[in-house]
């Protein structure tokens, strides 16, 4: 990202907060309101709860906002062991697993363990969504097609996600793609996902992005 997080810090866990990621989605804020609370400054105060309650409720955030590091000797953030894209109405794609963000030529972008995905076109921090698709009025289904469902297989491991210029997500590696209501899952190792907002068979690209560039 382009600028460092903020730091909130105590002697059991440091808590690391990058704005550009937020969502305003609210798992914090509903999950542990006093640690997490908007109307005042500082909005975090990790010292108001236990490292355990605090590192449990920034797991729960699907934007990779909010991350954690313990001193205490409590665990670190786990790689969860299958990697999951869920598909949100009208918003992004939450990606959770071993993430690797890679550009078409190789180069390094970002790896993490929770990401929101832009499948709107309009963020200005791209590939991640910023909630742009409020403002642009994006709407897309939640679900997915169970049509194309494969038998499922290895689903942990390394997730390469490569935003390929103009056109949309190259999925690498194996996933299980999931529906918003949690009914429909596709599972795969290799897949092509819109990021323009244009494709008539969302979530996965139909080549739609040819006839208007995104960017």
């Amino acid at each position: 990202m382009k600028h460092p997080p903020r730091n909130y810090v105590t002697k059991d866990i440091d808590v690391m907060f990058y704005p550009e990621r937020c969502t305003h989605v609210a798992e914090c804020v509903n999950g542990l309101p006093a640690v997490f609370d908007t109307s005042r400054r500082p909005w975090v105060k990790p010292e108001h709860a236990s490292a355990d309650e605090v590192a449990r409720v920034i797991l729960c955030c699907p934007t990779g906002a909010l991350h954690f590091t313990r001193k205490d000797g409590g665990e670190a953030e786990p790689v969860p062991e299958t990697n999951t894209i869920r598909v949100v109405a009208d918003g992004p794609l939450y990606v959770l697993g071993r993430i690797l963000i890679e550009s078409p030529e190789g180069d390094f972008i970002m790896e993490d363990t929770r990401v929101a995905l832009c499948r709107c076109g309009a963020s200005k921090i791209k590939p991640l969504c910023d909630n742009a698709h409020l403002d642009i009025h994006f709407k897309a289904p939640g679900q997915i097609s169970a049509s194309t469902s494969e038998p499922a297989g290895e689903k942990g491991g390394l997730l390469k996600i490569i935003p390929l210029d103009n056109g949309p997500f190259h999925i690498q590696g194996p996933f299980v793609l999931i529906s918003e209501d949690g009914k429909t899952e596709v599972s795969g190792t290799d897949e092509w996902l819109c990021r323009c907002g244009l494709s008539n068979n969302k979530p996965f690209c139909d080549g739609s992005h040819f006839n208007q560039l995104s960017g």
